[in-house]
């Protein structure tokens, strides 16, 4: 008599999936970078909602209740109950989106480029059937797909914010359209300079080859470039002027120069000769300002993003460049 013997199948092992070529390897090898950066995307995002949801209904009750709703700046409203919390509150939101491109080059010139140089770890990878070029491209492509992701996330919910009570910012005073940390989160540029930050801080890595140096070469480096785009920016559209028989005209918009009048019609710094006698001895028979109003944020926010993405596209064709030429 035979027995049969059942033998039941072993239980299929659950495998934990990983992704899978160079960007896994990406996000394995800098998880600690992608952590931050949720983070970082979660709390302003928090910040500029709850300032939607929350702060500026509040803030302009109190601001229409004081009077401070007619468009007249008065100091007492930069400091009224809930509007220093909205201040606050505004201020974390577009201060963090306003550093991500600094925080990128500092990551991407020392960690993502420079670290794997110095280590050899990227010499590692060419052997594996990896080119350098390819390398390279995936070291570009994963981080730019979620700064894109995570800037482009931050700047809707921050002109979402903006949009709502829009003639409250007006009031206060020190919330203008113009002002840096707000132009730049309220539109492409936020996302066109993180991908700068990025660019600077691959070339530099690949140009230094040490971390800590490549940290100061890529921080500097943005600085220096936002310092001078940031001095260019008022000159990247013509202006509006407008003129005064007596006394400067109204500060409204972003004023780029102002000064006086001459009987020749010419235009010329203000004297600051005081007293009627004195200008009239001069020649002086009117004041100008040149600005640029509410209407010209568009026209400013394209072509400096213009600037800003034709920059990227310069330091990261030179990144490939450099990396064939001293890989060849």
């Amino acid at each position: 008599m035979t027995t049969t013997t059942a033998l039941a199948a072993p239980a299929p092992q659950r495998t934990r999936r990983h992704p899978h070529g160079l960007p896994g390897a990406m996000l394995i090898l800098h998880r600690s970078a992608l952590w931050f950066w949720l983070l970082l995307v979660a709390v302003a995002g928090g910040a500029l909602l709850w300032a939607y949801g929350f702060a500026l209904d509040g803030a302009f009750a109190e601001f229409t209740a004081a009077g401070c709703h007619d468009g007249t700046v008065r100091r007492a409203c930069d400091y009224f109950g809930d509007p220093l919390l909205l201040d606050t509150t505004v201020s974390v939101g577009s201060g963090l989106i306003n550093l991500v491109p600094l925080l990128t080059a500092a990551w991407a010139g020392a960690a993502l480029i420079s670290r794997e140089l110095e280590n050899g770890t990227a010499r590692l990878a060419w052997t594996q059937s990896v080119s350098p070029a390819r390398w390279l491209a995936a070291k570009l492509a994963v981080p730019a797909a979620l700064l894109v992701t995570g800037t482009v996330l931050l700047t809707l919910l921050h002109r979402l914010m903006w949009d709502k009570h829009s003639e409250l910012w007006g009031s206060m005073g020190t919330w203008e359209w113009y002002l840096s940390n707000s132009y730049v989160a309220n539109g492409p540029l936020a996302t066109a300079y993180a991908l700068l930050g990025l660019a600077v801080g691959a070339l530099s890595g690949l140009l230094v080859r040490r971390s800590l140096p490549a940290l100061g070469v890529a921080v500097l480096s943005l600085l220096t470039l936002t310092s001078v785009l940031g001095d260019l920016r008022p000159h990247l559209w013509p202006v509006e002027t407008v003129t005064r028989t007596t006394g400067y005209p109204q500060w409204i918009g972003m004023v780029v120069r102002d000064g006086v009048v001459l009987a020749d019609g010419s235009r010329v710094p203000e004297p600051y000769c005081a007293g009627e006698a004195c200008r009239a001895g001069r020649g002086i028979v009117g004041y100008y300002r040149d600005y640029h109003p509410t209407s010209h944020f568009w026209p400013l926010q394209l072509m400096e993003t213009g600037i800003v993405l034709a920059l990227v596209a310069a330091a990261t064709a030179a990144a490939f460049w450099l990396l064939r030429r001293r890989t060849a």
